[in-house]
């Protein structure tokens, strides 16, 4: 039955914790901070295609890493592929800029690349079991990866017009690195491996800086602190991290290296390890 509370219609019954608190209150999240939620699909591993690395490069470097991903899914291993935006993306970012488009805009006009992409790899890996899994689908997940199927999607999320702004300029600071990042963290799955043209991290761009030194471990809150011009993955995903609940490290490989990605898959020292903290 229903019944007038301070004023509100009220329907008996419905007392709970949060009932009579401020969902803003540091006192009520306080009260529920040990509360941990369900890994969804926690064998998956989220794989995220470089786009301006890999997807640019075309044939040569596309479809050898291809190949060892349909072996690695041949083998067992379940995974989701999530697809970069690359030069085209950046060309419509700089066009945005120009014509003074903000954010949200930008953000929206920057999620066309990445699915452009994963259209590319689809029918590239349809004989394998490649589908694309648009955001929206992402309850389908088990049954694409039950019937045997390789879901690819778009590595934007699909904030769009709600993007919020960045600390400095209009560029969407959640592109496609912190877009596989956040599906990984929600899923709660075994990992996140970020295929790129390098081999992960080094103290500057190396393909700029012949002495830039290897990274073969560090951790996020080290660069965020560290002030690190160039950084191989995208700052919203360290600062994603520091938050973090499930995903609390991130592996980069070299994919124009046959082998590191199967060898990361099988949980081998390679390449580039970010740790949380």
């Amino acid at each position: 039955m229903s019944q007038k509370k301070d004023g509100k219609i009220w329907i008996e019954g419905m007392e709970n914790a949060l009932s009579d608190a401020s969902l803003s209150g540091h006192s009520s999240r306080a009260a529920f901070a040990d509360k941990q939620s369900v890994a969804v699909l926690p064998n998956l591993w989220i794989i995220k295609i470089g786009g301006q690395s890999i997807m640019d490069r075309g044939a040569k470097a596309v479809h050898p890493i291809l190949a060892e991903l349909v072996a690695a899914k041949n083998a067992g291993t379940q995974f989701i592929l999530g697809t970069g935006g690359g030069t085209r993306a950046r060309h419509i970012y700089s066009l945005g800029l120009d014509l003074k488009l903000p954010t949200g805009v930008l953000a929206h006009l920057g999620s066309s690349v990445p699915m452009q992409n994963a259209r590319m790899l689809q029918l590239l890996m349809a004989n394998d079991g490649g589908v694309i899994c648009p955001a929206d689908d992402v309850d389908r997940l088990p049954f694409i990866l039950n019937s045997g199927c390789i879901p690819i999607m778009s590595g934007m999320p699909p904030f769009e017009f709600w993007e919020k702004n960045a600390d400095v300029g209009l560029i969407p600071s959640n592109r496609t690195d912190a877009g596989v990042y956040l599906l990984a963290e929600f899923l709660g799955a075994r990992g996140v491996l970020y295929i790129k043209d390098e081999d992960g991290l080094y103290t500057d761009d190396p393909k700029k800086n012949p002495s830039a030194k290897f990274v073969p471990e560090t951790t996020a809150k080290a660069l965020l602190e560290g002030g690190q011009d160039d950084i191989v993955v995208e700052r919203a995903v360290l600062q994603h991290m520091q938050r973090a609940k499930k995903i609390r490290e991130i592996r980069i490989v070299n994919g124009l290296k046959r082998g590191q990605i199967t060898a990361a898959l099988r949980g081998d020292n390679v390449g580039t390890l970010i740790r949380a903290n």
